[in-house]
């Protein structure tokens, strides 16, 4: 006997704002993990000098990749600012 399994909920489709203000987050997100790393890198022990190579490569070919997306797209810097801001004040903290 085969069980069927469905959805609760269709996907919800995200329109192109809603797409857009995605991106603009991811950017902000890696720009600031960006900074985090670079700190981290400086005060690193020498067994962790690979590492945090390897995640700083990583990160930045990241955002260049997402800033490449949003170029693509028109989203302007000042959409960044304006969603930076927002994400400032609901979590206190990007991550």
């Amino acid at each position: 006997m085969q069980e069927q399994y469905f959805k609760d909920e269709k996907i919800k489709e995200k329109n192109k704002r809603e797409k857009e203000r995605e991106l603009v987050e991811s950017i902000v997100k890696t720009r600031e993990r960006l900074k985090v790393l670079n700190n981290n890198f400086e005060c690193v022990d020498s067994n962790m000098i690979d590492y945090y190579t390897y995640e700083l490569k990583a990160s930045q070919s990241k955002l260049d990749y997402l800033i490449r997306l949003a170029k693509n797209h028109g989203i302007s810097l000042d959409m960044m600012e304006a969603i930076k801001i927002k994400l400032y004040s609901q979590n206190d903290e990007v991550v």
